[in-house]
């Protein structure tokens, strides 16, 4: 980081916080986080020991997918929504959503990300325990609903007032994105867009929007290590990509490239705390319909972000053959 940026980025953060009425004289570190994918991430460090995370939004010049504009509109909302459900995350402390640079200031949670901090095989004891948490934290989430169906940000249009026309907007949006960057899919995109359209009526017994954070993958859940206490969630973080809608979708990043119906420690708790987990016919292919839409957005996010030859072998070596298999399941279960 050159001389001139690091101050820009020290004056930023002091005049967010004084604009939030907390003591700007007394930030001491910026840093920058990293593993974010298209909001700037940085730790802001006080000299009481207090700590703040602050997000500011790409310049409007920097490709992204149509879903990702306004991204921390939805965030806020998530975080709104999450303290809402009781559910550990970030408090939001200023929102400047509409500014020339948008940006979000919020709380730090404790802890670091599970995938960093829990591995190996004596981890398993402690994995159960934190899944089945997890799962209790994960059904509050959902009990939470919203006004209409789809993202919160305005980014594909006004709420829907049915969660089939959300969807199926969410999916045309996202093929779009892919047909415009030219992103490598398994299948046309003409022919992936035919066959979710024909089992949208699926979506059609979901009649309640919910709230459904639609990343929760272990990266985005902060385990905390408190001394000489068990490991416990410290908050469930990043929420921009939240939207309003069924509620069976979250199971999709919690079990990335992979099936939550094997994950019975989850399945207790989130039953435990009166989600329901069924998996019905119908129920499955609603959960294909959402596998597909993921693995469509990791696929066509290649491009704008720049990947690597590395992540760009990784996902068609590991994403495309779930999104291939996400259709031959919608096409085999789906009413014709």
């Amino acid at each position: 980081m050159r001389v001139g940026e690091s101050t820009q980025i020290w004056e930023r953060a002091r005049r967010v916080l004084a604009e939030a009425g907390l003591p700007a004289d007394r930030l001491t570190r910026v840093r920058p986080l990293t593993g974010g994918t298209y909001n700037a991430v940085e730790e802001l460090l006080l000299t009481d020991g207090s700590r703040y995370v602050l997000k500011v939004a790409p310049a409007p010049t920097v490709p992204g997918l149509r879903y990702e504009s306004r991204l921390l509109v939805s965030e806020a909302e998530f975080y709104r929504a999450a303290a809402e459900a009781g559910v550990s995350a970030p408090h939001v402390e200023a929102a400047g959503v509409d500014t020339a640079v948008p940006h979000l200031l919020m709380t730090a949670c404790p802890g670091e990300p599970w995938n960093r901090s829990l591995a190996g095989p004596g981890a398993e004891p402690e994995r159960a325990s934190l899944r089945t948490e997890l799962g209790r934290q994960v059904a509050r989430l959902h009990t939470v609903t919203g006004p209409g169906f789809g993202y919160p940000s305005g980014a594909l249009g006004p709420l829907a007032s049915d969660w089939r026309t959300a969807f199926g907007g969410m999916v045309e949006a996202i093929l779009d994105d892919a047909r415009r960057y030219r992103a490598p899919l398994p299948r046309p995109a003409d022919e992936v867009a035919r066959t979710i359209r024909a089992a949208l009526p699926a979506l059609d017994e979901v009649t309640t929007a919910c709230l459904v954070h639609f990343d929760l993958w272990e990266g985005n859940i902060l385990l905390d290590r408190p001394a000489g206490e068990e490991p416990r969630i410290g908050g469930l973080i990043d929420g921009e990509r939240m939207f309003w809608g069924d509620p069976l979708a979250d199971f999709v990043s919690l079990a990335l490239l992979g099936d939550i119906r094997k994950d019975e420690a989850f399945l207790a708790g989130y039953r435990e705390a009166g989600g329901r987990a069924d998996f019905d016919t119908p129920a499955q292919v609603r959960l294909a319909l959402y596998r597909a839409y993921l693995y469509l957005i990791m696929l066509s996010e290649t491009i704008p972000r720049a990947a690597d030859a590395d992540q760009q072998r990784w996902v068609q070596e590991a994403v495309a053959p779930e999104l291939v298999a996400a259709l031959e399941e919608i096409e085999d279960l789906a009413p014709r």
